[in-house]
């Protein structure tokens, strides 16, 4: 990898943590990320627990940044892969949180929708080879964006809800509750596909800790909170035989 992607990749995140940051604490005009979504009460909305996700996602953002600055990191062709698609999804990152907090929601949703992609890339990138990873990156490369693809697939859905919401979209006469569900279905398939298919447990854990959120959140919505729990269940149990197909996977090489 480069030294200058290498050091707009540092730019690009320290970006995104400082953005983030006043949101919070500023906030940006006057209103924290969650006092905005709250005003549009979706039946898909986690539990705001749920967005302590945040902090790992940044933790192993930070800890791949580091990582990349390694000369055998340099040279792996996984971190080479991801070429400038990094600070790409930093710009995304960034223009999403001031749409969302000026509440642009529609320009919003297509901003998340491009941080979406920009993901998809690095992550079906850092996976072109099939071998299995070195623990390093493992950790701190893959894992990442494992968990950042599928909490951004999450909030993609839940921000696509929030502009339906905000146009009072009637949802072609179903109930809320009953979209919610079939969203709940078409988000657990989505998991079960690319966790199966990528042998990625991690990415169907996040939607595992989402259904869960919704679950407690949505406790006064009960065919909402049992499908969730329901769907949360399944989806552990996926992970479950996800690792373990990993394990006998990595095994197998091993002994090869």
């Amino acid at each position: 990898m480069k030294t200058l992607i290498r050091w707009l990749n540092a730019a690009g995140l320290a970006a995104v943590l400082a953005v983030n940051g006043l949101a919070q604490w500023l906030p940006i005009n006057g209103k924290t990320t969650g006092e905005i979504s709250a005003k549009y009460p979706v039946l898909i909305t986690p539990a705001p627990y749920a967005f302590s996700i945040w902090s790992i996602i940044y933790l192993l953002l930070i800890g791949f940044v580091i990582y990349q600055f390694k000369p055998r990191a340099g040279k792996s062709k996984t971190v080479q892969n991801i070429g400038p698609w990094f600070i790409i999804s930093c710009l995304f990152n960034v223009a999403w949180i001031l749409l969302w907090h000026y509440e642009k929601l529609t320009s919003s949703v297509f901003i998340m929708f491009a941080l979406l992609i920009s993901l998809i890339v690095i992550y079906t990138a850092i996976r072109k080879n099939n071998q299995p990873p070195a623990p390093m990156e493992q950790w701190l490369v893959r894992l990442p964006f494992s968990i950042y693809l599928g909490w951004i697939c999450v909030a993609s859905i839940v921000n696509a809800a929030v502009v339906l919401y905000a146009a009072e979209w009637n949802g072609f006469g179903l109930s809320d509750a009953a979209w919610t569900i079939i969203l709940l279905i078409a988000a657990s398939l989505l998991a079960v596909v690319i966790g199966f298919r990528f042998g990625d447990p991690a990415f169907v854990l996040v939607f595992v800790w989402s259904f869960i959120a919704i679950a407690v959140k949505q406790d006064q919505q009960p065919e909402v909170s049992l499908s969730a729990s329901i769907a949360a269940a399944i989806l552990m149990i996926a992970a479950i035989v996800i690792w373990v197909q990993a394990r006998k996977g990595k095994q197998l090489h091993i002994e090869k």
